[in-house]
């Protein structure tokens, strides 16, 4: 069986299924394929490692280009990697281009495919992350959902009761076998516990356009003059940021990208957060920590209506830190135990 990670968010979610398979009687060996479009040790490398994963079976290298590109060149590539090594099942998760690209070459080869995280919609078909877990969705055998409502989602939608399972979530898994770990960390200088926001920003909406990045620099540094802020930057922001022309906002503690323990760390401790990351909206709620989702519609309904999660437009966000939503209440299934039924549904479609 392949674990295919392609970038940054997809480790934690297979950390979970990986550790579960490992902790059990076996059901088949996981072997963990990056495709390669996160890279670099900081997006990549250092992630893996905090997370107890090994080294790729499997690495194609294969990074960069336009959506179309590096959906066609991964393709390609599992597709080669696939009939020198066929697995009896492969396992996608999320919805980066990577992932998309997995689960086609699969399935034009006839091997099995498992979405893990399947269902969540924004209902903006606009957003490529959208289109690609609709189309994984649509092909894959087994449909992994984050929670209850999501699976009858899916079901509504067409998809056959037996593919779907409500597994939980599989980053709150993770977090909750790390924070221990994480909470020993020491946090960057200047930063005191409960005494700073958080702030990350990547997608293509937020900051490949020069009028919306600047929106949001400004909503930041408003922000900033209410909480002190520390912001991880992403290297398409930063890399976007120096094509502006754009510096840094005042009373911003710019960071480098985190490893996930020192990630972790930060949140942890912090007052509350500001981003557009589908993933950092999960771990606020299992944090009990105010989210800020910095878009303007969520893929993660469940953090909305847990009461911690509240969608801001820049303009809205220095009004935002000052009054924030409340603390999430418990979302069902999101226990640290979405391995164990990822790993019970494997057992019993394998026949184990």
């Amino acid at each position: 069986m392949h674990l295919v990670a392609a970038a940054r968010p997809n480790l934690p979610k297979l950390a979970a299924l990986w550790h579960a398979l490992a902790e059990a009687p076996p059901i088949c060996a996981p072997l963990l394929l990056h495709t390669g479009q996160h890279h670099d040790a900081a997006m990549f490398g250092d992630l893996r490692e905090d997370l107890g994963l090994p080294e790729p079976a499997i690495s194609l290298g294969i990074s960069g280009g336009t959506h179309a590109e590096l959906t066609g060149r991964t393709m390609i590539a599992c597709e080669a990697a696939w009939q020198r090594e066929r697995p009896a099942l492969v396992v996608v998760a999320g919805d980066v281009d990577g992932a998309l690209a997995a689960g086609l070459a699969a399935r034009k080869l006839r091997i099995p495919v498992a979405h893990l995280e399947a269902g969540l919609r924004c209902e903006d078909r606009d957003m490529p992350e959208e289109i690609n877990r609709c189309a994984l969705d649509a092909i894959a055998d087994l449909l992994w959902a984050p929670d209850k409502t999501t699976a009858l989602r899916l079901i509504a939608e067409g998809h056959g009761a037996g593919r779907v399972r409500a597994v939980g979530n599989a980053m709150v898994d993770s977090l909750m076998r790390h924070l221990p770990a994480a909470r020993a960390r020491p946090l960057p200088a200047g930063l005191e516990p409960g005494g700073y926001g958080v702030v990350t920003l990547h997608r293509p909406a937020n900051v490949d356009d020069p009028e919306a990045l600047a929106a949001l620099l400004d909503g930041i540094a408003a922000a900033a003059q209410h909480l002190p802020l520390a912001w991880p930057l992403h290297p398409r922001t930063r890399a976007r940021m120096q094509g502006f022309g754009f510096g840094p906002p005042p009373r911003v503690v710019m960071l480098p990208p985190l490893r996930y323990l020192d990630f972790l760390a930060l949140m942890a401790r912090a007052r509350l957060v500001a981003t557009d990351s589908g993933g950092v909206q999960e771990e606020a709620a299992a944090l009990g920590l105010p989210c800020l989702t910095l878009r303007p519609s969520t893929e993660r309904p469940a953090t909305v209506e847990a009461g911690g999660n509240r969608l801001v437009a820049a303009a809205e966000l220095a009004e935002a830190v000052r009054n924030p939503p409340g603390r999430a209440r418990g979302i069902p299934l999101w226990d640290g135990k979405a391995g164990e039924r990822m790993r019970a549904h494997l057992a019993e479609v394998l026949g184990a």
